[in-house]
């Protein structure tokens, strides 16, 4: 038998996404964002309350960094999503987080986050909040990487877990992808 919980947003796994702007003195900017994810090959989708400093920003700049929350930020990541950037404006480096200025995007890259994508604005839906944001590259740290690819034991993801409101941690394999399912063929 299940239970009904009706409409909830308790899809599994929620990344906890840090979407990196500038304002409009350049001063770093990030927000949490737990609703998004790949929507294209080459595009990320978030969903956003249009009230938030990053937005302004974003409307502003067109650009922005997201970078993937992990396990040895994830105070710092929690924090990002707490206080607002309209409040606290030096509320990155409170957070801790030092950053280097995007090549790509006029945005900032965290030097503590390893996994990035340098992002353009697709569109953002004034109505819905829905942000679309073509990724022009993707930065990986050395650190993360085993013979040249993301290992995820050491990027050590973390995901949001709307149902409890706490965060889980994604890095286990289960089984190969394009092959477990080969048995029933």
């Amino acid at each position: 038998m299940r239970k009904s919980f009706g409409p909830k947003p308790w899809l599994y796994p929620q990344p906890v996404l840090i979407l990196g702007t500038f304002d409009e003195d350049g001063t770093p900017d990030a927000m949490n964002a737990a609703w998004g994810g790949i929507s294209d090959a080459d595009e990320i989708f978030v969903s956003l309350s249009l009230d938030h400093k990053t937005v302004e920003n974003i409307r502003k700049k067109g650009a922005l960094t997201i970078s993937v929350g992990t396990k040895d930020m994830v105070a710092e990541c929690d924090y990002l999503g707490i206080v607002s950037g309209n409040k606290v404006k030096d509320k990155v480096a409170r957070a801790g987080l030092t950053w280097v200025r995007s090549e790509k995007v006029d945005a900032p890259l965290f030097d503590q986050l390893p996994l990035a994508f340098e992002c353009k604005v697709a569109s953002l839906d004034e109505e819905t909040g829905i942000l679309r944001a073509k990724i022009l590259d993707t930065l990986a740290d050395e650190s993360i990487l085993t013979d040249g690819k993301i290992d995820p034991r050491k990027l050590g993801a973390i995901a949001f877990d709307g149902a409890t409101s706490s965060y889980l941690l994604v890095e286990e394999e289960v089984a190969k992808a394009f092959s477990v399912g080969k048995k029933h063929l």
